[in-house]
């Protein structure tokens, strides 16, 4: 069975779960306080609020510094991914944690490291499907163009789409060119 809490960070109200096994899922701000919580609980497969056990709690306070803009390093947080991705996506996760603080990656890079050249889509697909953003980067995934090889900020699923991710991305000081409205 899950838990999961709801906590206060400079870009709104975030949300973790977890289990024994480790964190399952991180939400970014909804709308609202009580939309957060109604997608945490959905990626999150029920639960019930609880207090953090300390792994958890340190990953909180890592996720508000992060979000206060500092440095974090999130690699010594248990995860469990069971059930949550193929064994491709487990791979492209993994391979992500890789990719530090103000680092960026294209989809087909992504795919390379993860050992499957060719497979910048099903990156994609993993990407939509992380249910651990910033613990597992998503944000800092780029897409290019087919046609001019440009990077672009590629898609992103979390509320205030890729205005959000551009977002994520300045506080780390990676400028992925004009913003729209996001949502902190």
């Amino acid at each position: 069975m899950s838990s999961y809490c709801l906590f206060e960070t400079a870009i709104g109200t975030c949300g973790v779960a977890w289990n024994e096994r480790g964190l399952t899922g991180v939400q970014l701000p909804e709308a609202d306080r009580a939309a957060t919580e109604r997608r945490l609980k959905a990626r999150a497969g029920g639960g019930a609020p609880a207090e953090p056990p300390p792994a958890i709690a340190a990953a909180i306070d890592a996720l508000r510094r992060h979000f206060a803009g500092e440095r974090s390093d999130f690699s010594a947080v248990p995860l469990d991914l069971s059930g949550a991705a193929s064994p491709f996506h487990a791979r492209v996760y993994a391979a992500l944690r890789d990719i530090g603080w103000g680092a960026t990656i294209t989809y087909g890079e992504l795919a390379a490291k993860a050992g499957g050249p060719g497979e910048a889509q099903e990156v994609g697909i993993a990407m939509a499907r992380n249910r651990l953003p910033i613990v597992v980067p998503c944000h800092r995934v780029l897409g290019t163009s087919q046609k001019r090889g440009e990077v672009n900020a590629g898609g992103f699923s979390a509320y205030g789409g890729v205005a959000t991710k551009a977002k994520l991305l300045a506080l780390e000081g990676v400028d992925i060119g004009p913003r729209q409205k996001s949502l902190f």
